[in-house]
């Protein structure tokens, strides 16, 4: 690994977490700094030139949160953007290697730059799964008991959503939303499914889309997917502290047995020197 792509690849992603930073802030009335980086990368991408989206885009932007409102178009030209940026970063250390590395190390530093935007979009996918996931279960039980009371599903979906915190409980909202100002409740359940990359939430839907085409009862179904995102959460849990079991014992090999051994032999020399 030559310095010339270690520098390109902390190029890239450091042009490219501008996206993720300061996403929240959006909420606010004041524009941040990071939405003001983000909007002159869009320019200039723009003014470059940059490609057609990919197809499944629009996709992995839903399932991210959409940071700062970004659209297919507009992530492809904070792509173009980011590599220019990268490639302008890089270009005197890349300039200076020896022999024939420049060749190399521009076309690594125009790539690091243009898909590391693109690891920042799956890092926050998979932040936003996690945190769904850790929520299905309780809203599902949540859900459960307001549709056994009598409450209508677009009701439900909102009072739940109110009652909870979380990303998950924000979208069911949002899907609530939707249905009371008029969005047909199949559109509606196909954008939230969008949005929550969870595997639970496609089912909820499905469930969903089936009690309403042919009236079957969803206290059954709910709490059955409740039980079973428990059971999925149980088993992520198990797999992750079975994970950091050897992290906990290559820190032991390679931090307490050294500082262990480097006591006993300051003891022994102590002893040899009395």
């Amino acid at each position: 690994m030559t310095p010339a792509v270690l520098l390109a690849a902390a190029a890239g992603m450091l042009a490219g977490t501008g996206l993720g930073e300061v996403a929240a802030a959006r909420r606010g009335r004041r524009r941040p700094a990071g939405a003001r980086a983000v909007a002159a990368l869009v320019a200039l991408g723009r003014r470059l030139g940059a490609p057609a989206p990919a197809r499944d885009l629009a996709g992995r932007l839903e399932a991210a949160g959409r940071p700062f409102g970004l659209g297919p178009g507009e992530m492809t030209a904070v792509k173009g953007a980011c590599a220019c940026v990268a490639l302008l970063a890089g270009a005197p250390l890349a300039a200076s290697l020896p022999g024939r590395l420049p060749v190399v190390a521009f076309p690594a530093l125009g790539l690091a730059g243009f898909f590391g935007p693109e690891l920042v979009l799956a890092r926050r996918a998979r932040a936003r799964r996690r945190s769904m996931e850790l929520d299905l279960p309780d809203l599902l039980d949540l859900l459960r008991v307001a549709v056994e009371a009598g409450l209508p599903l677009g009701r439900a979906l909102a009072e739940v959503g109110h009652r909870h915190t979380g990303m998950l409980a924000r979208e069911w909202r949002v899907a609530a939303a939707q249905v009371q100002l008029g969005v047909p409740r199949e559109e509606a359940l196909s954008a939230l499914v969008r949005r929550c990359p969870a595997p639970g939430v496609a089912l909820l839907a499905a469930a969903l889309a089936r009690a309403e085409r042919h009236g079957a009862p969803l206290g059954e179904t709910l709490a059955a997917q409740a039980r079973e995102a428990r059971a999925e959460r149980a088993r992520r849990i198990r797999e992750h502290a079975a994970r950091a079991a050897p992290k906990i014992q290559l820190a032991v090999a390679l931090l307490l047995v050294p500082s262990v051994l480097l006591l006993v032999a300051a003891a022994l020399v102590a002893s040899l020197m009395v």
